[in-house]
């Protein structure tokens, strides 16, 4: 399968930089760096080195990342480690300038340790609430976990509704597609719905199109993790079109896990065989994301600059920038301060 060795180098033009972005599928607990991990099994008594996390991180398939999630998730066990994660990927957007970003949490992670989800919830508001001075907001999506099972799910959709007032914005479900059948996700997704909760889902990762139409149909799911699978079912992207699901596209993600390759049904991958591209000319909204950018060994603007390997304009790169803004779950006014602000420095850096 492909790694990240088949990544084409590719370049944007330097202003792109400078560009106000926004980022929509964002793991917290994807997002530790070596050295932070090192820092917090030093907290409880143990001696990881970089490398080890390096070489934990570098997943070679979908089950061997889920290990590595899970063995990195152990190292936070209490309020004080999920702040200082929260810090650490806050200064990584900033230094990015990302001014806007909705950020998973793994909450059935959370639960199935037994811990304090709305305590280790208040440290990462409260560490995130810090960065809005200097221009970074972050809004929160409380994931329930689908191999765990129905019953463990709908605790973090009642979690996600108690906070829904703080910065929660809206429940999801991630982890393993191919386990637990959707329909039995259907009371809680439905719970978050009656109380104002947006839905999110992770599907057509490593499952097929029909994925992807459950996750809609049965979970009223408004935006997919990933849904490349959406791109082998013409049917399924006039669907998303017509309904302006938006897919949260992870381009490196999708190649070091061997999702793209197990779509593809090959043993190697590369940018150029993903469908982004494909999916976007077919009118399906798409923005760009990292997914898990320390454990994928990328970040928001490396994923930008994959985008010309897949064939993309300057224009279109542009635009699908400009659709995480317009895609966001943010109030109107919110969202039209915040794309006011994108056009006007696209302009000023003849972008648009």
């Amino acid at each position: 399968m492909g790694s990240s060795s088949s990544l084409p180098s590719a370049s944007l033009p330097p202003q792109f930089a400078r560009l106000p972005k926004a980022e929509l599928h964002l793991h917290l607990e994807g997002s530790i760096a070596p050295a932070t991990v090192v820092a917090l099994a030093a907290r409880y008594g143990d001696v990881v080195s970089e490398a080890e996390v390096a070489l934990r991180y570098s997943a070679g398939n979908f089950v061997a990342f889920i290990e590595a999630y899970k063995w990195v998730t152990s190292y936070l066990r209490a309020p004080a480690d999920y702040a200082l994660v929260v810090r650490d990927l806050a200064e990584q957007l900033l230094a990015q300038n990302v001014v806007y970003a909705e950020v998973t949490i793994s909450a059935g992670v959370m639960a199935w340790r037994r811990q304090d989800i709305e305590g280790n919830y208040r440290a990462i508001r409260e560490a995130a609430l810090a960065f809005e001075p200097r221009g970074l907001r972050m809004q929160w999506i409380p994931d329930a976990v689908r191999q765990f099972g129905a019953g463990p799910a709908m605790e973090i959709a009642r979690c996600a509704v108690n906070l829904r007032h703080d910065g929660v914005v809206a429940f999801g479900l991630g982890g393993d597609e191919l386990a637990t059948p959707t329909a039995e996700f259907r009371p809680a997704y439905e719970l978050a719905a009656a109380h104002g909760l947006h839905r999110v889902a992770h599907a057509g990762e490593i499952g097929g199109p029909e994925s992807i139409r459950e996750a809609i149909e049965l979970l009223g799911a408004e935006r997919i993790g990933h849904g490349i699978a959406g791109a082998r079912d013409q049917r399924l992207m006039q669907l998303l079109a017509e309904r302006s699901i938006s897919l949260e596209i992870c381009p490196t993600s999708n190649i070091r896990t061997g999702a793209l390759a197990r779509q593809l049904n090959r043993p190697e991958v590369s940018v150029a065989d993903h469908p982004l591209a494909h999916l976007l000319h077919a009118g399906v909204p798409v923005n760009l994301s990292t997914d898990d950018p320390a454990m994928f060994e990328t970040s928001l603007s490396r994923e930008y600059g994959l985008l010309p390997g897949m064939g993309l304009t300057p224009p279109e790169i542009v635009g699908i920038a400009q659709a995480a803004f317009e895609q966001a779950f943010l109030r109107p006014d919110d969202k039209s301060a915040l794309l006011a602000a994108f056009r006007t420095q696209a302009i000023a850096l003849g972008l648009l």
